[in-house]
């Protein structure tokens, strides 16, 4: 490696049978890159220096491609070569499965160049792969395997936000006050989950298509298997969006369910005592002529009166079945 140049996570020359050599990082790449081998360079975007030797290498628009801070899945041809963004889920530790990190490659016909911002399990499988000493043989190869990584593993997620929506169906019925939180939670992992998956189903099955990269049969096999899956795991990933907005609706319903009832019921108690109000109202005030003042019974006489009519008011409220 060159002393003013990245210092890359791996760096090999894998032979067309497989086989991965490990290299230095030369000044100028385009030296290694020979008809019966390809190289594989792995980089980590914050490394110093990558992007000076990154502009001595390749053009400026795939430089641009390969360190942009945000991305989002795409297969797209770019100055002779081919750019490929993915996105996988997140198994880093302490960090959510559903906060996706992704990997931004800029391959030719013997050269793959990938970037990272967060390790990336699926990329590092292959690495650790090329370690024990042996790779995918072909550019083609490689592509497939690493497109069928993350798309294994987000499955796997799939599946788990899939089990996880089963509890909270079964769950609705009997609401508690934590499921309305726990339920948030889980629609915003599937939001997450779908704004990555849905154009990296559309950069799988370009790459699958065979129309911006020639495919060998094994790999165009395994790349529409991943197509497939991909397209798999959105559908799964939309019918448990609609399977939590029909739970939210439910526990929103049976929310204004409860209002509405409190609400009634507090509506009858109020008739029962505002005619209450007004007797015991008028009886109160001061003035001169007001019968039963000098009585013994007078109190007496109000408050059987008072229970009479309440008792009155609620018969006629059952009757008219308001209550």
């Amino acid at each position: 490696m060159p002393d003013d140049g990245p210092n890359p996570i791996c760096a090999f020359a894998v032979s067309s049978d497989g086989i991965p050599q490990p290299i230095t990082l030369p000044a100028d790449l385009q030296s290694l890159v020979k008809p019966d081998r390809y190289i594989r360079l792995h980089f980590a975007v914050g490394e110093p220096e990558f992007e000076a030797w990154l502009t001595r290498q390749v053009p400026m628009t795939v430089v641009k491609a390969l360190i942009e801070s945000e991305t989002r899945p795409r297969c797209d041809p770019l100055e002779e070569g081919l750019i490929l963004n993915l996105r996988g889920v997140n198994m880093n530790p302490g960090a959510e499965a559903d906060d996706m990190v992704s990997v931004r490659l800029w391959i030719t016909e013997g050269l793959i160049i990938s970037a990272r911002v967060r390790k990336v399990w699926a990329v590092d499988a292959i690495r650790q792969k090329m370690l024990t000493g042996k790779g995918p043989s072909t550019v083609t190869a490689f592509m497939a395997e690493l497109a069928h990584g993350p798309t294994k593993r987000i499955s796997k997620v799939t599946l788990t936000l899939v089990e996880e929506t089963d509890t909270f169906e079964e769950h609705a019925l009997s609401p508690s006050k934590a499921l309305a939180s726990e339920l948030a939670g889980l629609r915003q992992s599937v939001i997450k989950l779908r704004r990555f998956v849905r154009p990296q189903t559309e950069a799988i099955a370009e790459l699958a298509g065979g129309q911006v990269w020639p495919l060998e049969p094994h790999s165009a096999s395994l790349l529409l298997d991943t197509a497939n899956q991909t397209v798999r795991v959105m559908e799964e990933l939309e019918a448990t969006s609609d399977r939590l907005q029909a739970v939210q609706d439910h526990l929103d319903m049976l929310h204004m369910s409860a209002l509405g009832r409190n609400s009634y019921v507090l509506s009858i108690v109020a008739a029962i005592f505002l005619p209450l109000g007004f007797l015991t109202g008028l009886f109160g005030i001061n003035v001169g002529g007001m019968p039963g003042v000098e009585a013994d019974y007078g109190f007496w006489a109000v408050s059987v009166g008072s229970v009479l009519i309440g008792v009155i008011l609620f018969i006629v409220f059952r009757q008219l079945k308001w209550l």
